[in-house]
């Protein structure tokens, strides 16, 4: 049989892991000025700052927000499928000038360690603080899981039903362009994300498709433009379209490159808040554009 671990010596561990991830983070918190230090707060001189210490009585909590059975112990933990917190309620609590306590009374809030993982390389950690008496919760901002939701989406760029690569183009005679429309090259695309207790859902749309012709021309399209149909003729297209005046033959392997960019327009929604988010995909073509034969 192996080596059995002794319960208290990873009890241990982890207490010896939560104090070091604690003083780094108390350290790292100075006071703005020097005229808020008190004459028993013995501060230590840090240059332009001074460091208030004090003594931070924590118990011991695993990273799931399990208590160890101290005073001051985790209050328990805020867990869903990605982001899991654990919180440590730290006692006595720090001196009101504290930066930490970001202006709010001591009296009527409590002060945690918060340390979060997602089982990845995402660990959020640092301290919050809550009204007395109420329990954590993760603080996650809504945006990050909007732009969660729209990298789950799977946005990308135009879909160019018109013009075609194998298509034949001809200076002078207007052409028509436009995109076909899905969920994932046009829209609309809705998705959810969750952390902490919050729901962000996201819903994005192409609002504008720029296309750059390859001849110097630039066309913006606020829609997916109109399919041609041959009783049309020689109309150009209502919505939108280019009328060359020059042949490809002078281009790059006598084609000219047409790039269509279209811009993602995404509203979000969720934790009390809402938003819009802008996403820019592309999709390139190259095209012939020759002139008419007059056969005599």
């Amino acid at each position: 049989m192996g080596d059995e671990v002794d319960g208290h010596e990873v009890d241990r561990s982890r207490a010896s892991l939560l104090t070091r991830r604690l003083a780094t983070l108390t350290g790292a918190l100075v006071l703005a000025s020097a005229g808020v230090a008190h004459a028993d707060d013995d501060p230590v001189d840090a240059g332009k700052c001074q460091v208030i210490k004090f003594c931070v009585g924590v118990g011991v909590g695993d990273e799931s927000g399990g208590s160890g059975g101290q005073a001051g112990g985790s209050s328990g933990g805020s867990s869903d499928s990605e982001l899991q917190c654990g919180y440590t309620k730290i006692e006595p609590k720090p001196p009101a000038e504290h930066p930490a306590w970001e202006g709010k009374d001591p009296a009527k809030y409590d002060m945690y360690f918060m340390s979060c993982s997602d089982g990845g390389l995402n660990n959020p950690d640092g301290f919050i603080v809550v009204p007395e008496g109420q329990p954590p919760v993760a603080q996650v901002d809504p945006q990050v899981l909007a732009q969660r939701a729209v990298d789950s989406m799977t946005l990308l760029g135009p879909d160019i039903a018109s013009p075609r690569a194998a298509g034949k183009y001809t200076v002078g005679v207007p052409m028509w362009m436009w995109v076909n429309q899905s969920a994932t090259t046009y829209g609309p695309n809705t998705a959810s994300a969750s952390a902490g207790g919050i729901t962000v859902t996201a819903t994005a749309q192409v609002s504008k498709i720029v296309w750059s012709m390859g001849d110097g021309a630039s066309v913006t399209c606020n829609g997916p433009g109109t399919p041609y149909t041959s009783s049309e003729g020689m109309a150009q297209s209502p919505t939108c379209g280019h009328v060359y005046s020059k042949t490809s033959a002078g281009a790059q392997n006598a084609k000219f490159p047409v790039t269509a960019t279209s811009t993602w327009t995404i509203n979000w929604q969720g934790g009390g808040q809402a938003g819009q988010l802008i996403e820019v995909r592309q999709t390139n073509v190259q095209v012939a554009v020759g002139e008419v034969q007059v056969v005599r």
